[in-house]
């Protein structure tokens, strides 16, 4: 399960000030600091880079050097589903550039990038470990092993379903999943 974040933080500006506090505003902490900025709203944004800059004196321009350097940290939310395409050596031989473009396009998110319905955010890894299975695909800690493009559209369609259906308050069905009649 991936870690929640606190997106809705009442006073985001107070909630920085706090956290650069915490680490003494030394130059030697600006790795802590964004890895804390990160933890509580799910990513960088822009405007914490310009608070922390303000109250540290670091330039805004060396902040987003790092950010943009260090691959785990996010300048953009995060989806609600996070898919990462296996593109080590056995999974690229065995279709992964195919199975990326493919969930690409359905999900609409470019690798690095969300959806803009918030939905799915595509990365592309080295390696997950799981050669044996190439292609494989990880989906919010859940691990798909010999995916084809046809079966990574309809992971993506039915990950779409169980969002419709989460939102859609189960109209049309009793409490225990059943048509209601």
């Amino acid at each position: 399960m991936r870690k929640e974040t606190n997106l809705a933080v009442k006073d985001p500006l107070a909630a920085i000030d706090a956290i650069v506090r915490r680490h003494n505003i030394t130059a030697g902490a600006t790795i802590p600091i964004l890895q804390e900025i990160q933890n509580t709203f799910g990513f960088v944004a822009p405007e914490a880079l310009t608070r922390i800059s303000d109250l540290t004196g670091i330039p805004e321009s060396e902040l987003y050097s790092i950010v943009t350097f260090y691959a785990q940290f996010r300048l953009q939310p995060m989806g609600k589903n996070i898919i990462s395409v296996c593109h080590g050596t056995a999974c690229h031989l065995a279709g992964a550039e195919k199975v990326t473009e493919t969930i690409q396009f359905a999900a609409g998110a470019k690798p690095g990038e969300t959806s803009a319905d918030g939905l799915f955010s595509l990365e592309k890894v080295a390696c997950l470990g799981c050669c044996s299975l190439a292609p494989v695909v990880n989906v919010n800690d859940e691990t798909h092993g010999r995916v084809t493009p046809d079966k990574a559209q309809a992971l993506i369609q039915s990950l779409r379903e169980a969002d419709q259906k989460e939102n859609s308050g189960s109209k049309g069905e009793s409490r225990n999943g059943k048509p209601a009649v």
